[in-house]
């Protein structure tokens, strides 16, 4: 069995719009692949004018928000690099016995890549000249919505990329044995 690629645009991002674009990235991808009994839940982002879907399954929120919360941790630890988070799903298939074990070996069919260039906002040192001051908050706040809008673009880019591949590539999936919400073993890779 072959794994399934998915390298999803880079997106480029400050450390308090990260929780926002990865709930929104991978809610979306596991909604589409949960192939069981969902209850979908639609979800309005904080930060963007954007409306996403979740299985409704309170494991899988709380496994993505621990794994959110980590990758937030590690980003302070590594400021203004770019990273990936990748989204795997697998089949979980027993090796072949031994007289002296029984292991299981995961079979990856799907990897989606997340990729992210987490920067830090440019601050702007004080000036004297009171009137210098204003203009350059200004010119900051004036940059920073034009960074925001075109993120929020760019994040509608990468769902539409993520629904696309999820509704035009499923030959590869396995059969799907059981009733669970997401019917696959799943895993949120970090960066180390």
């Amino acid at each position: 069995m072959s794994c399934e690629l998915f390298e999803l645009k880079e997106l480029a991002l400050v450390s308090l719009e990260i929780r926002d674009v990865l709930r929104c990235i991978l809610h979306t991808i596991l909604f589409h692949r949960a192939l069981g009994l969902v209850r979908p839940k639609d979800v309005d982002c904080r930060r963007f004018d954007i409306t996403y879907v979740q299985c409704g399954d309170a494991e899988v929120e709380k496994k993505i928000d621990e794994k959110i919360d980590q990758f937030i941790s590690w980003v302070e630890k590594h400021p203004n690099r770019k990273s990936q988070v990748t989204l795997s799903f697998y089949e979980v298939r027993n090796k072949h016995p031994t007289w002296f074990s029984n292991k299981t070996e995961r079979l990856y069919w799907e990897q989606w890549h997340i990729n992210l260039h987490i920067t830090n906002p440019k601050t702007h040192g004080k000036s004297h000249n009171n009137t210098k001051a204003s203009e350059d908050n200004g010119e900051n706040a004036e940059e920073t919505s034009f960074r925001h809008a075109a993120l929020e673009s760019s994040l509608r880019e990468v769902l539409f990329q993520v629904i696309n591949l999820a509704n035009n590539k499923g030959d590869h999936i396995p059969s799907v044995t059981n009733s669970d919400v997401v019917s696959f073993p799943y895993e949120i890779t970090l960066p180390r």
